[in-house]
């Protein structure tokens, strides 16, 4: 089974050009599978049939396991199962008749416009690693980026003298994306003051770097907005994407085309983006009820 895992998440690397974060879930949830085939005694993915599959999702919703991540276990085992098929290793599919529950349509969380200023302006500047994280922050909230393309942003990805960006995002699709004149000065700021304190001497292809000079990773963006949330004084649930979302929603509150939002944040699909929509809505309903005398 090992073997087969391993077969399946080099195709999707090498056939599909998936990104590793995406790999990564799906090896996640095929090894969380295969634990679950050797406490059933299952030995090989031959064994495994309908019964099987609906008696470890049933597993994973007594285990308290989210709507959402019920839904995306369907998918991976649907997809690595189709597969096996296609390379002939099985005869039947058994996730031919599964189906997988409805994704629970949550709506992110998002910041006004003054708690994204409170966490904007929260590093302390005095400093090179509060300038460093001042430009991030700035950055994440003037583009939208993903966390993964933020921490992937490399020096020559920028064209600051024309106001853009380019960046590689999910399924390696590149885009172009425009920087406004508050982050690109922040950006210009962080190349002459900080970049070179942390790069020592070194070289590094990445715009942003950590105290040993080298690009930093997802987790440690994550922990610095939560450290800085809290500065803030924010009492929302903020995670990097939450710039991502407060980015998309406050554009279209102020006009933006669905389109150009889609463009924007690299939506393969618009459904993806319009969720959007449903947030402006919802915060309009928020402001009529507080603000209309007779809500």
């Amino acid at each position: 089974m090992d073997e087969q895992i391993e077969d399946y998440l080099h195709n999707l690397k090498i056939e599909r050009g998936l990104a590793p974060n995406t790999i990564a879930a799906y090896r996640q949830d095929l090894e969380a599978f295969k634990q679950f085939l050797g406490q059933q005694r299952v030995t090989t993915f031959a064994e495994v049939d309908q019964l099987t599959i609906l008696n470890y999702l049933k597993s994973l919703q007594t285990a308290g396991k989210a709507r959402n991540s019920v839904t995306r276990t369907v998918s991976t085992l649907r997809r690595f199962f189709r597969y096996l098929v296609q390379q002939e290793e099985l005869t039947v599919d058994p996730m031919a008749e599964v189906r997988a529950p409805k994704h629970a349509r949550t709506l992110p969380a998002v910041l006004t416009v003054d708690e994204v200023n409170a966490l904007l302006e929260a590093p302390d500047t005095s400093n090179k690693y509060g300038i460093r994280d001042r430009a991030i922050l700035e950055v994440m909230y003037a583009t939208g980026l993903r966390v993964s393309e933020l921490v992937h942003l490399k020096l020559g990805e920028l064209h600051l003298e024309m106001g853009l960006i380019q960046t590689v995002g999910k399924g390696n699709k590149e885009r172009i994306i425009p920087i406004g004149d508050v982050a690109i000065s922040w950006i210009d700021r962080y190349l002459t003051q900080s970049r070179p304190l942390l790069l020592k001497q070194r070289t590094s292809p990445y715009l942003f770097l950590n105290a040993h000079g080298s690009g930093l990773s997802r987790q440690s963006i994550w922990q610095k907005i939560q450290g800085y949330v809290s500065l803030a004084g924010i009492k929302k649930h903020v995670t990097p994407h939450t710039l991502r979302h407060s980015f998309a929603t406050h554009i279209l509150e102020n006009g933006a085309d669905l389109r150009i939002v889609q463009e924007l944040l690299g939506h393969s699909d618009i459904s993806t983006t319009q969720i959007y929509t449903h947030i402006s809505k919802k915060r309009l309903a928020e402001v009529y009820q507080r603000t209309h005398p007779r809500a």
